[in-house]
């Protein structure tokens, strides 16, 4: 199951994304967030999926890979879509059973927010795995150096992230390691009702956690050992340089953004 997840993983390639500067996809992926909500019809949508997926064909990974990255998210996005479908009470009835109403705006609301969430982790999957987690670093940090005027910790926050990023493969890895040996001495993590399968998971977690905390206190140590002293006055070894494909990346989003907005009115 863990395997799948590709949040935090890197895969190399030359394809056109690749090459993107990383600035470029960052600020672009924080801009898809903000800019799928302006979809309020089948039209908006539609656009969205298509430009998605010209963003997938451009990576060379193919639309497999990030199908398969979403499935291990599949269940957070079912409880929220029941959510909206259970507690919209708007619209016209369709069905009602004791406390339980479903409406045709609580179903509308739902498949909204299911295909927003499945557009919004593919693109944003586009992120992690065209570029090093470094890069991303480095980019949040050039991002958001105005803020050392005043005092933000802009090279702790970029430190944090890279290692954020750069530990999440290896902590899917050890949990589903830990799941296939807590396996073989009998456990069933998918058998019985949800109940059951959280109180599986505890023995899961417990293990994960204190492996977490010692990866961190010998990372810290291996830090503190090589002289470590925070981001003043430190060079980079890769520079980020703008190109013209990052200028016809931001010149096509914004075309894409122009026309989202515009089906609004459709």
């Amino acid at each position: 199951m863990f395997n799948n997840l590709l949040i935090g993983r890197y895969m190399p390639g030359e394809s056109w994304v690749h090459r993107l500067d990383a600035r470029t996809k960052l600020v672009l992926s924080i801009a898809f967030i903000f800019v799928i909500f302006f979809a309020n019809n089948v039209a908006g949508y539609v656009v969205a999926a298509i430009f998605t997926l010209m963003a997938i064909t451009l990576t060379g990974l193919g639309v497999g890979v990030f199908l398969r990255g979403v499935r291990p998210l599949l269940f957070l996005m079912f409880i929220t879509t029941l959510l909206q479908l259970f507690f919209v009470q708007t619209g016209h009835v369709l069905w009602h059973w004791w406390i339980i109403t479903i409406t045709t705006d609580g179903v509308i609301n739902s498949i909204e927010v299911f295909v927003r969430f499945v557009l919004i982790i593919m693109f944003s999957t586009i992120l992690t795995l065209t570029t090093q987690p470094l890069a991303v670093a480095d980019a949040m940090e050039n991002l958001l150096a105005p803020l050392k005027k005043v005092g933000f910790p802009v090279a702790e926050l970029a430190l944090m992230l890279s290692i954020a990023l750069r530990f999440v493969p290896t902590l899917m890895d050890e949990a589903e390691t830990i799941m296939n040996a807590q396996r073989a001495r009998g456990v069933e993590f998918n058998e019985g009702n949800i109940v059951s399968r959280i109180k599986a998971f505890v023995p899961l977690l417990i293990p994960l956690f204190i492996n977490a905390i010692k990866r961190a206190i010998e990372l810290g140590d291996a830090m503190e050992a090589r002289g470590y002293r925070g981001g003043d006055h430190r060079t980079k070894y890769r520079v980020l340089t703008w190109g013209k494909q990052d200028t016809v990346a931001v010149i096509g989003f914004i075309v894409f953004a122009v026309v989202l907005i515009a089906t609004r009115w459709i």
